[in-house]
């Protein structure tokens, strides 16, 4: 309601009862003309003398409203000048109209006339996709709505409340498990006071390690300690990349020991046992990748690797294999049948050490099975297979995805080998479908690996998977013995993945290929499965040809964008590299699939493609690695892959 409109409303009954009174002497005049004239001139009086006090009553509130007007209006501008919330208004080109004054003031220049989704780089842009969005401006934070209608802009400030939970970030709790590597072989042999001596070495290097970043630390066993922490110390040491590591190494040179840690470091809970268990399975990360490295897991899953950088030391004992190869009997006896599967795509290694579990389910009188189907029979296992093809024995071995998902039950026991990978097997289903599953490989343990295994066996230091299943068969009954064709077949896998005993050869492999060569192990029918089409071998040399060595000697050579290529060309290609003058790691990037790009490494031991391959996505071990890029070009590979070389390549120089 307007102020005329106020005034009417006022001034109405008062002429309603002024009228009514004039209206009523009228009558009187009838009966007493006396009476209505005294009565007349007293009216008239009355509504004179009120006619003025009710004009002096509006001129009164006319005054009235207009001086709470005017406080009303400068109340609204000091409350927008001074309000703490930011206020921008826009014209239609979106350029900066007008700003109050709590913007003025954190503003580092006059912006009135400039675009704002330059002053705030794509503000509006980011408003039409959602209500509210939350940007930093300087050392300022701001929750920030847009009004439409009105064009207007409003900046709420949070950066306390930024901060604040910034600080509860930091203290969140984090706990930490170190295990030293191989204390136990190391130490053995020690007197009295040479133990001792080391003892206080490590007590004293870790210790010191601990009083720098404020970290609460105590030993529990004599290769084992546990550590207390948050979140802030924890970033603070992820940018020295986990210098203790190498501090420890050197410092047990000066003792004649190559001692090594292992950390396993829980985060992302406010709950302690959470935080313990997840410390305890990133050690357990770690010490499967080989030791020598740190495993950071999160609560959501998210794993981060540090260190790594040496290649891991054998330490597996007879006694060991002895025990998992009894561990391997009880649980396959405890089941109807024996269903065996390695990698997609399996290489001879894959395949070999299927032929030895097979073995070892026969020798205790088990019906087993290898799955392949053919899509996954490449050139060099299809000569394997040729020969196996004349042996109906172990022909019959050999079934396909459909016909294992058949005769599979809830006592079927899987055994997986070459692979921890659930997304690596060759059929996915026979593995979800599987209530008892072994698990026995030689690569480094990654993030992902397969639920609920009934045993692990994984030794990241032995050469290949079919010399742990050699080992195993060795603690077996004797009168099924291994075939020749069952040995050749084993034998060219430990021959392949060490690319004739040249990479990650221990004593042990040796011995495993010793025991083979006994059972009937042919050379000269290795070398028959391992030779070359003339195809691969003009493919493999077309790659080589287009090398680069870079000055750091890494050597990186590719495929033409429109040429597909086999994996395993792919990789003898890198392999091959490494026996050129000045090559400390080679990396061969090559179209595998229409949409698909492979990528082989290998490394002498100086460098650690590994993790190169991991911040692309891949993995392996220290000398040998892998991965595979979707929906990229050749050239954005190389792209990419130079990145994370350099990233290491910086990181190992701030180590």
């Amino acid at each position: 309601m307007n102020r005329q409109s106020t005034k009417k409303a006022l001034v109405l009954p008062f002429i309603i009862m002024a009228l009514t009174a004039i209206a009523l002497v009228v009558v009187w005049f009838i009966f007493s003309q006396l009476i209505a004239g005294i009565a007349g001139a007293i009216l008239i009086v009355i509504i004179i003398l009120t006619a003025l006090m009710v004009r002096q009553a509006l001129h009164k509130m006319d005054n009235y409203v207009d001086e709470l007007s005017g406080h009303i209006s400068a109340g609204s501008n000091t409350a927008i000048k001074h309000l703490p919330i930011g206020m921008i208004v826009i014209d239609e080109n979106e350029n900066i109209e007008w700003m109050n004054q709590f913007m003025l003031e954190r503003s580092a220049r006059n912006v009135i006339s400039d675009p704002i989704n330059e002053v705030y780089p794509n503000i509006l842009k980011q408003l039409e996709k959602t209500k509210e969005i939350e940007i930093q401006d300087n050392e300022y934070y701001y929750r920030v709505r847009y009004s439409e209608d009105e064009h207007v802009v409003y900046f709420f400030d949070i950066t306390e409340e930024v901060h604040t939970n910034e600080l509860y970030q930091e203290s969140k709790p984090i706990i930490a498990t170190l295990f030293l590597d191989n204390y136990d072989e190391i130490t053995q042999n020690m007197n009295d006071t040479q133990r001792s001596e080391i003892n206080s070495m490590v007590t004293r290097v870790i210790s010191r390690w601990a009083s720098e970043y404020d970290i609460y630390f105590k030993r529990y066993s004599t290769d084992q300690f546990v550590a207390y922490l948050n979140h802030r110390i924890l970033n603070d040491i992820e940018e020295t990349n986990f210098d203790i590591l190498s501090q420890l190494r050197e410092k047990s040179v000066g003792y004649r020991a190559q001692l090594t840690l292992s950390i396993g470091v829980g985060e992302g809970s406010e709950n302690l046992i959470d935080l313990g268990e997840l410390s305890q399975s990133g050690l357990d990360l770690a010490l499967g990748r080989g030791g020598d490295q740190v495993a950071i897991k999160n609560m959501n899953g998210n794993v981060r690797f540090y260190g790594g950088k040496t290649d891991p030391m054998e330490k597996r004992t007879r006694v060991r294999a002895r025990v998992i190869s009894h561990a391997l009997k009880d649980i396959l006896m405890e089941g109807d049948k024996v269903i065996i599967m390695g990698h997609t795509r399996p290489d001879l290694d894959a395949i070999g050490a299927a032929i030895g579990v097979s073995r070892f389910a026969m020798m205790n009188n088990l019906d087993a099975y290898i799955v392949l189907n053919d899509s996954d029979i490449d050139p060099t296992l299809r000569r394997v297979m040729d020969a196996i093809d004349e042996k109906p024995e172990l022909k019959n071995r050999f079934i396909n995805s459909d016909d294992a998902w058949d005769m599979m039950t809830s006592k079927t026991t899987v055994v997986v080998v070459d692979t921890h990978k659930p997304e690596m097997v060759i059929d996915e289903n026979i593995l979800n479908k599987a209530n008892r599953k072994v698990v026995i490989d030689h690569h480094r343990r990654g993030e992902s690996f397969i639920s609920s295994p009934l045993l692990v066996y994984m030794e990241p230091y032995a050469s290949s998977t079919a010399e742990l299943v050699t080992e195993l068969l060795e603690y077996q009954p004797t009168e099924q013995r291994l075939t020749r064709l069952e040995s050749t077949v084993m034998f060219a896998g430990i021959i392949v993945d060490t690319r004739n005993f040249t990479l990650r050869t221990g004593s042990r492999t040796f011995d495993a290929a010793s025991y083979l060569r006994a059972h009937g192990a042919d050379t000269i029918l290795t070398q028959h499965f391992l030779k070359d089409d003339i195809d691969t071998y003009i493919n493999r040399t077309e790659l080589i040809r287009t090398v680069e060595l870079q000055d750091n000697g890494v050597a990186i050579a590719h495929g033409p964008d429109d040429k597909t290529y086999h994996p395993v060309t792919v990789a003898q290609a890198a392999d091959e590299l490494l026996s050129l003058d000045g090559v400390e790691a080679s990396y061969v990037v090559a179209r595998r699939e229409e949409n698909l790009i492979g990528m082989s490494a290998r490394s002498l031991g100086a460098v650690n493609v590994q993790l190169t391959m991991e911040a692309l996505g891949g993995g392996g071990h220290l000398t040998n690695a892998a991965t595979q890029l979707k929906d990229v070009s050749v050239e954005e590979a190389i792209a990419q892959l130079q990145q994370a070389i350099t990233e290491q390549m910086s990181r190992s120089e701030d180590a």
